[in-house]
């Protein structure tokens, strides 16, 4: 049995439609990780707050609503003013959610 978690879909990524937009939005998530990493690194909430927010939005007009309870807990944990660690754990979390984000359709 493997201990790998499993990708995660989007809900749109089968719509022919919408693939390519799907597609942009994956592209884009190591550009997001960096920024997540970068800010937890120089200890700026306030622009890891405003990552974790605008991923809460994106996430679920993208179809990855998975993500977003993920980045509200992120953004929450920042403005309750939580210790380092409570919001390096909410960082650690939602980075490996969007490690596993894939625009391929879910199989059947």
């Amino acid at each position: 049995m493997s201990n790998v978690p499993p990708p995660i879909y989007s809900v749109l990524a089968s719509d022919p439609d919408l693939q390519e937009i799907v597609q942009l939005f994956v592209d884009e998530m190591s550009d997001r990780i960096a920024r997540f990493e970068a800010e937890f690194a120089a200890k700026n909430w306030a622009e890891l707050g405003r990552a974790a927010h605008q991923l809460k939005g994106a996430a679920g007009s993208y179809g990855f609503a998975e993500l977003s309870p993920a980045a509200a807990t992120l953004e929450n944990t920042i403005k309750a003013n939580a210790d380092e660690a409570t919001i390096s754990a909410a960082t650690d979390h939602l980075i490996a959610l969007c490690r596993r984000t894939t625009a391929n359709p879910e199989p059947n």
